[in-house]
């Protein structure tokens, strides 16, 4: 039973209905459960054989599929092709490296006393709970569920309303690959989290700082493993001889593409001297960046996800200007049908301003001056977030100096703060993350509890 409705609509093209379901209330969801704990005893004696056909299989046809996934990702959340595409590919990275993983080490052989037989053994969980956000609707969810799935799990998805139509189309992709109910997508807002978290036996999340709070503190309030990824606040910081047209180019890239949309984008650029060359590579790299149609090829910039997120990258250059900030460029609305608007930067803010320390998701960055490298780690630090930070220059002593001390979980060096290897542990420190680490090998032990069993031969 449901008691209300989500929908799916095109940010490109608001009228433009792409899915649409009953919300899913605790009722419902518990029979979700309950059907996918059914699966789960037939899936866990599938064996490792068997669960790495099943990934396998999935990930073929999301290549057969590749073309149409595409065209859904564009359409439902506006992700300009090149991105589309590449997520793609990286979900069928994903699926195509968690089949192998069915092969790994489930333990250890330890030295045993009295000559007993002492080892470890990891054994799936049971039901795992995934609440997922609309930005990347095919790898996060992929890279929560596919080794959930092959350390034996099942799996209840509960996907943001925002990217229903990409779920839907995944529960289709895997379902015929698993018993019937194994993976199920749960459809709906708050109310139906919760019914997720409280079925399940571990849980992992990916969104909001606000929302990650309530769930980890549901779930560890059950005693139930979780792990939470909240978002960023990444800096940038640009040292005096980084070259400033290449280094321009990879930060506008960071913070702007795909309107801005990532956990990872860089939204405050921190310049270490005096640099105007690259502040002025790095305005008219931004400004290039123009919002266009997220179907044509080229285009890197394409609509933010809603109206309401359209209002909330506006209203906070509003407030900068108000408290002293310059726009140095962007800062409106795209006169277009969908919910677009123009790659902004803008200085002059302190470093307590609202745009310095919490996050806008679109396509708004900072800039702000350090005297110093220590200055500029000094503000890099400031913030409640602790995701990623990226570090330009040439002088590897200070290079390593600033990735030694700046406080994030993940440190690119020369590299954009945007972008994740699938096969590496991905997580930040204070309010990004709490719990493991996600993806790599790190997620099969998460997704499984360990149990340590001791072999005494028989006496008598």
């Amino acid at each position: 039973m449901s008691t209300s409705h989500v929908t799916s609509t095109s940010p490109q093209a608001p009228n433009d209905v792409i899915a649409e379901a009953g919300a899913l209330d605790p009722r419902a969801v518990a029979g979700l459960a309950a059907r996918a704990r059914e699966a789960q005893r037939e899936w866990r004696a599938t064996g490792a054989a068997g669960r790495c056909a099943a990934l396998a299989g999935a990930a073929r046809d999301l290549r057969d599929r590749r073309q149409e996934a595409v065209e859904l990702i564009i359409r439902e959340v506006g992700k300009p092709r090149g991105e589309a595409m590449g997520e793609v590919d990286r979900g069928i990275a994903i699926l195509e490296y968690y089949a192998q993983a069915a092969f790994a080490s489930t333990g250890d052989l330890l030295p045993a006393s009295l000559g007993w037989l002492l080892y470890t053994e990891r054994r799936p969980h049971g039901l795992a709970g995934l609440i997922t956000p609309w930005n990347f609707p095919i790898a996060i969810p992929l890279w929560k569920s596919a080794p959930a799935l092959v350390c034996g799990n099942a799996v209840l998805l509960k996907p943001s309303p925002d990217a229903l139509g990409t779920a839907q189309f995944l529960e289709g992709l895997i379902a015929r690959h698993v018993p019937d109910g194994l993976f199920a997508v749960a459809p709906g807002e708050a109310e139906t989290g919760e019914a997720v978290v409280a079925e399940s036996d571990v849980v992992s999340f990916t969104g909001s700082v606000a929302v990650g709070a309530h769930v980890t503190a549901q779930a560890t309030g059950r005693g139930v493993p979780v792990q939470a990824e909240m978002g960023g606040q990444n800096a940038a910081i640009v040292l005096p001889d980084a070259d400033p047209e290449r280094t321009a180019a990879m930060i506008a890239g960071a913070a702007m593409g795909y309107a801005g949309q990532k956990c990872t984008a860089t939204r405050r650029v921190i310049v270490v001297g005096e640099n105007d060359a690259f502040v002025d590579a790095l305005i008219e790299r931004t400004g290039a960046l123009a919002p266009g149609d997220p179907y044509a090829d080229g285009v890197a910039v394409g609509p933010v996800i809603s109206q309401a997120a359209r209002d909330r990258v506006l209203e906070a250059v509003r407030r900068a200007e108000a408290g002293g900030g310059r726009t140095l460029t962007g800062g409106a609305a795209v006169d277009r049908d969908g919910w677009f608007v123009q790659p902004t930067l803008v200085d002059r803010v302190d470093p307590s301003d609202p745009i310095m320390q919490e996050e806008t998701f679109g396509p708004l960055a900072a800039v702000c001056r350090a005297e110093s490298l220590d200055a500029a780690i000094q503000i890099a630090n400031g913030v409640r977030f602790g995701l990623v930070t990226s570090i330009h220059g040439r002088d590897l002593d200070q290079l390593l100096r600033a990735a030694a001390a700046v406080d994030t979980g993940m440190v690119k060096v020369n590299g954009p703060t945007a972008g994740v290897d699938f096969y590496a542990p991905f997580g930040g420190e204070k309010a990004s993350s709490f719990g493991p680490r996600e993806q790599g090998t790190a997620a099969l032990g998460f997704y499984t509890s360990t149990h340590t069993i001791s072999l005494a031969p028989h006496a008598g």
